[in-house]
C-alpha cells in the first residue's frame, strides 16, 4: 500500500485543480467537470465549437494539472496516415510484408492525447484509431500491443457523419459543445485573464500525480478492490429506469421536431449498452468526488454529464426532468423499498434455477441472509400456514409476488417480469 495514497487528499487535489482550471478558462464549469470525470473513469472527451473558442487552451490547461504522464498532440489532416498516431513504419520489416510501427513517442505510448480537428482525418486513419481508443491496443497487421492511453481529448469545428465517424463518436463518452458567450461580464472576465496571462498555460501549485489517478481509476472501474465504490441493486435499477425514460423523451422530441418529414431525415437517439454500462463507472466517480463509497440518487441525476451534451442546456434539462419524473414516482410511496424486495426475490429465483433442491428446504433457512427474508416471512406468517414442502414453497413465492401491490408503473413492470420468470423457472423444474 502506497503510504502517500490517500483518497481524501486526492479528492481535495482534484477539486482544487478543477477550480484552478475554471478560473483560467471562464464560464466552462460544466465542460471542466466533464473532463475531470473523464480523467477519473479513463474515458475520452470530444469538444465541438467554432474556431477561436478556446478548445486547445482548455485541453492544455487540463493536461497541465497532471504530473508524471506523457501527452501526445497532433493537428489532424486528410493527408495524414495512421503512422502519424502510431509511429513510423519499420522499413526493414515492411520489406518482408510485415506492418510494424515504431511506437516510441506516439499516441500508443502516451497516457494523454489531444487531437485537434479530429474529423479532418481521413476515414482510413479514423478506422485505425477505433481499437486504440476503445480497447487500448494497437492492432495493425501482425502488430498487437497494449497502449498506455488513459484519456484523449479531441476537438472539432464540425461533425462529419459517416459510418466510421459515428463509431468514433461512440468512443467519446463525454461530449461538449463550447459556444461563444457574449455576456458582457463574461467577456470582461475573459479579457482580464487574457491581459494577465495571454494564452499561456499556467500550472497549478499542486498537481495530480498520474500514478495516483491511474490507481483511483482502477478502483472506480472495479479492477482494484483496495477501496470499493458501490452501487446498490435498487440504485442500479433506478439508474436504468432514468436512462430509459430519457432515451424515450429524446426520441419523442425528435419525432415532434421532424413530424411530417421522412424518417430517414433524422436518426433516433440511441444509448448503447456499452455507454449505459460505463455510466456505472461515472456513478462511482461521482460518489468518490462527494466523499462517499456508495452511490446515491443525486449521483444518478448527474449522469447528464455523459447522456447530455455539455453546452446544450436543453439536453441537460431534459435529463433532469426524466430523473425527477422517475424519482418522484418511486419516492411517492415505498417504491424504492419494493424494488429492493423484488430484486432480492429475483436473486432467490436465480438460486432456485441453479439448484432446484433449494425448494425442499425451509424458506426461513434459505433466506437467512437475504434482503427478502423479513418481507417474505412476515407475509407468510400473516397469510399462510407454515409448511416446507416443495409445492408449498412454490405457492408461497408465487402468492407473495401476486399479492405485492406496486406503488407505481415502474414497480408494476418489474413485478410483471418476475411473475413471468417465476412461471418459466417453476415449469422447467416440474418438467
Amino acid at each position: 500500500m502506497d503510504s502517500q495514497f490517500s483518497l481524501e487528499e486526492i479528492a481535495l487535489t482534484i477539486k482544487q485543480a478543477q477550480e484552478f482550471v475554471a478560473r483560467r478558462v471562464i464560464n466552462r464549469e460544466d465542460v471542466i467537470e466533464q473532463a475531470f470525470c473523464a480523467f477519473l473513469t479513463g474515458e475520452h472527451l470530444l469538444l465541438q465549437s467554432r474556431t477561436g473558442a478556446g478548445k486547445s487552451l482548455l485541453a492544455e490547461q487540463l493536461f497541465a494539472c497532471i504530473e508524471g504522464a506523457r501527452t501526445f498532440r497532433v493537428q489532424a489532416s486528410k493527408e495524414q496516415q495512421p503512422d502519424t498516431y502510431f509511429g513510423g513504419l519499420d522499413i526493414e520489416k515492411l520489406k518482408t510484408g510485415k506492418i510494424l510501427h515504431n511506437t516510441e513517442g506516439s499516441l500508443v505510448e502516451s497516457e494523454f492525447g489531444f487531437i485537434d480537428e479530429i474529423f479532418d482525418a481521413n476515414d482510413f486513419t479514423l478506422r485505425a484509431l477505433l481499437s486504440l481508443l476503445n480497447e487500448r491496443r494497437l492492432i495493425r497487421g501482425v502488430q498487437n500491443v497494449e497502449a498506455h492511453i488513459h484519456t484523449v481529448i479531441a476537438a472539432t469545428n464540425y461533425l462529419r457523419i459517416s459510418e466510421v465517424t459515428e463509431a468514433i463518436l461512440d468512443r467519446f463518452l463525454f461530449k461538449a459543445i463550447v459556444l461563444p458567450d457574449k455576456d458582457p461580464l463574461i467577456q470582461f472576465k475573459i479579457g482580464v485573464q487574457y491581459s494577465q496571462h495571454s494564452n499561456r498555460i499556467i500550472a497549478p501549485t499542486k498537481k495530480i500525480q498520474y500514478n495516483h489517478l491511474y490507481r483511483l481509476k482502477k478502483m472506480i472501474n472495479g479492477q482494484d478492490s483496495t477501496y470499493e465504490f458501490r452501487i446498490s441493486a435498487e440504485m442500479l435499477y433506478f439508474t436504468n429506469l432514468v436512462i430509459r425514460h430519457y432515451e424515450f423523451a429524446r426520441n419523442r422530441g425528435l419525432r415532434e421536431k421532424y413530424k411530417g418529414q421522412q424518417s430517414n431525415e433524422y436518426s433516433d437517439f440511441y444509448i448503447s449498452p456499452r455507454t449505459q454500462a460505463k455510466a456505472l463507472d461515472l456513478l462511482r466517480a461521482l460518489a468518490f468526488l462527494d466523499g462517499r463509497t456508495l452511490a446515491d440518487s443525486q449521483d444518478v441525476r448527474k449522469l447528464s454529464l455523459i447522456f447530455a451534451t455539455a453546452g446544450l442546456p436543453e439536453e441537460t434539462q431534459l435529463f433532469d426532468k426524466s430523473f425527477t419524473a422517475v424519482y418522484n414516482s418511486l419516492n411517492a410511496g415505498n417504491g424504492f423499498e419494493q424494488i429492493r424486495t423484488l430484486i432480492a426475490y429475483e436473486s432467490l429465483l436465480e438460486q432456485i434455477e441453479k439448484d432446484p433442491h433449494i425448494l425442499q428446504q425451509p424458506l426461513d433457512k434459505t433466506l437467512s441472509n437475504s434482503q427478502l427474508r423479513r418481507s417474505l416471512l412476515d407475509w407468510i406468517k400473516d397469510a399462510l400456514q407454515i409448511d416446507h414442502t416443495v409445492q408449498h414453497n412454490k405457492k408461497v413465492l408465487e402468492s407473495f409476488l401476486k399479492n405485492l401491490i406496486p406503488v407505481c408503473d415502474e414497480v408494476r413492470e418489474l413485478k410483471h417480469s418476475l411473475e413471468k420468470e417465476t412461471t418459466k423457472i417453476f415449469q422447467h423444474i416440474d418438467n
